[in-house]
């Protein structure tokens, strides 16, 4: 009989861009981004997939979000100017380096920095998942335009909980308690 915990997958990360303050305060919804992103944060980490956050411009859009970088301390913070993370060549190197398969994104924003490292990701091979639940923009019409030609494109567009318990496969998982608590905790507040 098969293990019902298979380990993680070593060739996925999770990548969260641009959460940055400044810049998630511009976005409709933003403290629901913030908040389904740490919990995709938590997620991966008790399922023992690495992260790692990007920020556009730092310099001048300030810093990740600290509670969302507080949810994985250690994983790293990688500058860019261009809009996809593709457009960077030390990401882009990387991404190649860690042999990175499969990219789950959240972050901001939809219309640009996802779509253009969504299309870049698909055409460098990569499988690509989007967590609808965790990403945003200052349009939400924009934005579902864009899901819309992503999911055209190849790329996987699914909420968090989904990608989540599909890697977890068994409520015999080791991680399996802690998540449904997880998932209880994140549950979205009224509005």
């Amino acid at each position: 009989m098969p293990s019902p915990v298979p380990p993680p997958p070593s060739d996925t990360l999770l990548l969260c861009v641009d959460l940055q303050p400044k810049f998630v305060g511009a976005m409709a919804g933003g403290d629901r981004i913030i908040r389904r992103c740490t919990f995709a944060l938590a997620a991966a980490t008790g399922l023992g997939l690495p992260a790692a956050f990007t920020e556009q411009v730092p310099e001048k859009l300030g810093a990740t979000d600290p509670a969302t970088r507080a949810a994985a301390p250690s994983a790293p913070v990688w500058v860019k100017t261009a809009f996809s993370v593709f457009g960077d060549d030390v990401i882009r190197a990387e991404l190649l380096r860690r042999d990175v398969q499969h990219l789950i994104l959240c972050g901001i924003e939809t219309p640009v920095c996802i779509y253009q490292s969504a299309l870049d990701a698909r055409a460098e091979g990569l499988e690509v998942t989007l967590l609808s639940d965790a990403i945003g923009a200052r349009r939400p019409a924009d934005a579902a335009v864009c899901l819309e030609a992503l999911a055209r494109a190849g790329v996987h567009v699914l909420p968090s909980e989904t990608v989540f318990y599909a890697l977890l496969r068994d409520a015999r998982h080791p991680f399996f308690r802690t998540y449904t608590q997880l998932v209880k905790n994140a549950g979205e507040s009224p509005a």
